[in-house]
């Protein structure tokens, strides 16, 4: 089969199609036809050799997708050969993907490949941030600092599925439409007076902060009083005032998807599914790479202004 294959850490040119041996599913394994797969910027800082947990290499990357199965090890219940699914693994710029059982959740009729494909990383992520680092309740406060991307955009939905007033960011006009659309009360650009006076000075319940090391001290002001900020991603040390936490006795929190429990991890997907069912929550996919261009896609991940998810289809 054809698969991204990464020999050595570095920029993008790394990541090059080979030609690799079909896999096999273990016990409680799945074997998936990858379909789709998403693109996080969570695999560029893994390829750069830039991340805490590194593979070893050669190594497939990708941390989710959507496809069908193909077949099941043994052990594996619920589960059926054909069955559309989405997944949470490793592997998946590849055509196919062996996935643990526990990481394989069903894609609802009616929905494409592609949005699957933009489940695993940012609802995941998103969901976590509000509702498990944020401690979020119906009826909180909640600014999603740069809204516009997947995991932006999925926390906006999300919020909105669990009765939260959110306000979003984006740096551009396309992006803060697109923040509106996604269903925020408020679509501002990073102007922080303007977004205290959203809540009429009182401050967010919660913040989900997308990239600490460019702003994280100058949105710990925008906290109320008891505020959490959750921050999902960070490309750098930052500089911040410990006062703006302890006048408002605010708590921050990292966030990562990869610390999500089984059974947090199956409330979640039977969120989405219901969510995915109802057209509650609705990915948005921005830009299709075909396999081989996965270079490319991974440089369009980490350049501003981002609108929603990046996937590579292995069949194109």
């Amino acid at each position: 089969m054809r698969a991204i294959q990464v020999e050595q850490f570095g920029q993008p040119d790394v990541l090059t199609v080979r030609e690799v041996p079909e896999p096999r599913p273990g016990i409680g394994e799945v074997l998936v036809r990858i379909r789709a797969a998403g693109v996080n910027p969570v695999e560029t800082y893994i390829r750069a050799g830039q991340y805490a947990s590194l593979p070893s290499l050669p190594y497939i990357p990708g941390s989710d997708g959507a496809g069908d199965v193909l077949a099941l090890g043994s052990g594996v219940t619920g589960i059926r050969v054909g069955d559309r699914v989405w997944v949470q693994g490793t592997g998946t710029y590849a055509e196919m993907a062996v996935v643990a059982a526990g990481r394989v959740h069903p894609l609802p009729d009616g929905v494409s490949y592609e949005a699957g494909a933009a489940l695993g990383v940012p609802y995941v992520t998103a969901y976590r941030a509000l509702f498990i680092a944020g401690r979020a309740v119906p009826g909180d406060d909640v600014l999603v600092h740069g809204a516009s991307g997947g995991v932006g955009i999925a926390a906006l939905q999300l919020a909105r599925m669990g009765g939260l007033r959110t306000v979003g960011t984006a740096s551009t006009e396309e992006g803060r439409a697109l923040v509106r659309d996604q269903g925020a009360a408020a679509a501002g650009h990073h102007d922080y007076g303007e977004l205290m006076a959203f809540t009429t000075g009182r401050g967010f319940d919660v913040i989900v902060e997308m990239a600490a090391h460019a702003s994280l001290g100058r949105v710990l002001p925008l906290a109320a009083a008891g505020g959490r900020i959750a921050v999902v991603g960070s490309r750098g040390p930052v500089e911040i005032t410990p006062r703006d936490l302890m006048g408002r006795e605010a708590s921050l929190v990292g966030v990562m998807a990869g610390y999500t429990t089984a059974e947090e991890t199956g409330r979640i997907a039977r969120l989405l599914y219901d969510g995915l069912q109802a057209g509650t929550l609705r990915p948005h996919v921005s830009r299709r790479f075909p396999l081989s261009e996965a270079p490319t896609a991974h440089r369009a991940v980490m350049e501003p202004g981002a609108r929603g998810k990046i996937v590579l289809l292995p069949d194109a």
